[in-house]
């Protein structure tokens, strides 16, 4: 995906929007090649992000913890100080949210069509080639 701006970017993806895609750890590994950090934010308790990007073998530079998004958002835009903040939702509300906090939003089937990822359920890994990658816990 490229937007036409600046590469030096961060990019969120709400938990609801990546559950929207079928390969979420390989759409990780795209954004990883033109954002500078990539990770997930989520009302959701810690453990069920945690749950999420483990089965996916998802690496991210940042994610939630127990802050809201709104307070996790300002946080992530302050300690990762790139030319772009960009937040992938779902809805109204997450376009809402970015907005409140001087965040880009970006719709998942939007974000999903210009980068050519796959909608869909997310399917797990092949389990070769996780066992394969020596960059995993």
């Amino acid at each position: 995906m490229d937007g036409g701006g600046s590469s030096d970017m961060t990019l969120a993806f709400e938990l609801d929007a990546l559950k929207q895609l079928a390969h979420p750890d390989e759409v990780f590994n795209d954004a990883r090649q033109w954002s500078e950090y990539v990770g997930v934010v989520s009302e959701k308790p810690t453990y069920v992000v945690t749950n999420f990007t483990r089965k996916h073998r998802i690496r991210q530079d940042f994610f939630s913890g127990p802050r809201g998004r709104e307070e996790s958002l300002t946080n992530v835009k302050s300690q990762f100080e790139t030319d772009r903040h960009v937040f992938v939702g779902t809805d109204e509300d997450d376009a809402d949210l970015a907005e409140s906090v001087d965040w880009e939003f970006l719709p998942i089937e939007d974000a999903a069509a210009a980068a050519e990822w796959d909608m869909g359920e997310p399917e797990s890994p092949d389990q070769d080639a996780a066992e394969s990658r020596d960059d995993w816990p």
